[in-house]
């Protein structure tokens, strides 16, 4: 069996389209080939559903079933990746795409410095930058795009944003100091940047830990630095045990240090977390409580 296997419910929640209607092309176009359970149970892998997905992207652009039948996997990729071209290429969003597939660094640079000097640096990662990785994730979950392409902008954005937090001029008196840390393994940093922009704006000192630390680590730097608060981001699907684990850690070592966390954090885990722990669901909770700081 697969690792990570799918039920035909599944395949309707994720794709949007009826299981009924699934049926129907499994058994006419022969689209998916799902295994079976010794229970006669059908089940599907990875790479089915990324072909769901990249099938039901054709559909929303008008294909046919019947045409999307005969399209190879790279015939598929092609006419996303054509699509995205010329239906949105007058659009921030698809420049951008257009210049992270062709691994263009010239061209992401120019395009996000125009609209840096357009928007603003921060209604610029606001309202384009983020909807990019979403629109992003989407492109890589359906094989459009690969790994190595999203690390390629992801470090020119990382740029930008440690250029623009090293413009912000430095206050004569902090109003308080900030320790900003990822968990282990996780290695998604550009939303800690952005806290780390937001509160180096707003006044407050900084103490950025990046990547990946270890909570032993973190507890340690108690010892050295008395923060106001800690800023963390998770991204990164992690298990029950190790989260719950990494919570009661916090717990313990930060009893009522402000710990704000970021990212995507199940609805179930919320629960856990301690009365001195606030979770964001988007930035703009962040900045609203910055104004009250």
């Amino acid at each position: 069996m697969p690792t990570q296997v799918y039920s035909i419910k599944d395949l309707e929640e994720i794709s949007g389209i009826k299981a009924h209607t699934l049926r129907i092309w499994e058994k006419r176009y022969n689209i998916l080939s799902p295994e079976r359970t010794n229970t006669n149970i059908r089940y599907y892998s990875d790479s089915d559903l990324k072909k769901l997905l990249n099938i039901s992207i054709l559909c929303s652009y008008g294909y046919k079933i019947s045409q999307i039948a005969w399209f190879s996997e790279e015939e598929m990729r092609e006419k996303i990746l054509k699509q995205t071209k010329t239906e949105l290429e007058s659009s921030a969003i698809e420049s951008l795409i257009i210049s992270m597939v062709d691994f263009d660094i010239d061209g992401f640079e120019e395009k996000m410095t125009e609209l840096e000097n357009k928007l603003g640096f921060e209604k610029m990662i606001t309202e384009l930058i983020y909807p990019f990785f979403t629109k992003v994730g989407v492109l890589w979950q359906t094989g459009v795009i690969n790994p190595a392409q999203e690390h390629f902008v992801s470090n020119i954005i990382k740029k930008k944003f440690f250029s623009a937090i090293d413009k912000l001029v430095e206050p004569k008196k902090y109003k308080k100091t900030y320790i900003l840390f990822l968990p282990e393994n996780e290695q998604h940093e550009l939303g800690l940047l952005f806290a780390y922009y937001l509160l180096k704006k707003n006044a407050h000192k900084v103490i950025y830990l990046g990547q990946s630390v270890p909570i032993e680590d973190l507890i340690r730097t108690k010892k050295v630095i008395e923060a106001s608060g800690l800023f963390t981001s998770l991204t990164t699907n992690t298990d029950d045990k190790r989260f719950l684990s990494f919570i009661e850690k916090l717990k313990a070592s930060y009893k009522t240090t402000p710990i704000f966390l970021f990212g995507s954090i199940p609805s179930n885990h919320l629960s856990k977390l301690a009365s001195n722990m606030k979770y964001f669901r988007d930035y703009s909770e962040f900045i609203e409580m910055l104004k009250k700081m």
